[in-house]
């Protein structure tokens, strides 16, 4: 079923600004997907809005000051990609197109840092697709140019079919109806279930509201 304008803004009351755009787009890409319940769209509004800051962001900030690397690198596991990059802190920090090609490079499908493949297949869209591999599968699934347009999962229709086409193909709507929602941001953000993903309590708190909303 359909979810309306007032439901959206109850649920992502910030996304205000974008609601009218994103309503339509959200619909089509949930009745094509399957997203159909309750619970299912719950799950996914809960997800894709936290992932995009309700709505109002479809491109990853990689825009990191050297402080902060050093900071994140540290907590890293030894042997993480984050921690790589410690020592080169002052070369990337604020300087977003060279940190994505360092972090991202010779990973998900990209070529090597050199090739900038990196910052052309940065996280874009409602779940932060990442990674020429993942920009492939996608362009497959959905019938997009997006290995030459990377940049149409910025625009409201493609990145809401981005994301609907991700979750189906990973099962979430199979968790969705199980109450699995801890294991679904746990595949999106860490790309396994059984852990606390990033902004657990956030995805928690979007996802209860959504469940009253949706009753």
């Amino acid at each position: 079923m359909p979810i309306n304008e007032q439901q959206l803004l109850l649920i992502l009351p910030n996304a205000r600004p974008v609601a009218g755009i994103f309503l339509p787009a959200l619909n089509r890409a949930m009745t094509r997907w399957k997203i159909d319940s309750r619970l299912r769209q719950a799950a996914f509004l809960a997800q894709v809005g936290h992932e995009s800051g309700r709505l109002r962001s479809l491109v990853e900030n990689l825009n990191y000051r050297a402080d902060r690397i050093r900071q994140i690198g540290q907590a890293s596991a030894v042997g993480s990609r984050w921690r790589s990059l410690v020592p080169r802190a002052d070369e990337l920090g604020g300087k977003p197109e060279r940190f994505a090609s360092a972090v991202y490079g010779g990973r998900m499908g990209n070529g090597p840092e050199s090739s900038g493949d990196g910052w052309k297949f940065r996280g874009r869209g409602l779940i932060q697709l990442t990674g020429r591999a993942n920009y492939q599968a996608a362009a497959e699934g959905l019938g997009l140019p997006l290995l030459d347009q990377p940049e149409l999962l910025e625009h409201a229709e493609h990145a809401a079919q981005s994301a609907a086409w991700w979750w189906a193909k990973h099962g979430l709507n199979e968790l969705a109806d199980a109450g699995r929602f801890q294991d679904i941001g746990s595949i999106i953000n860490t790309g396994k279930p059984g852990r606390v993903p990033n902004g657990a309590a956030d995805r928690k708190a979007i996802y209860e509201k959504a469940l009253k909303v949706l009753a």
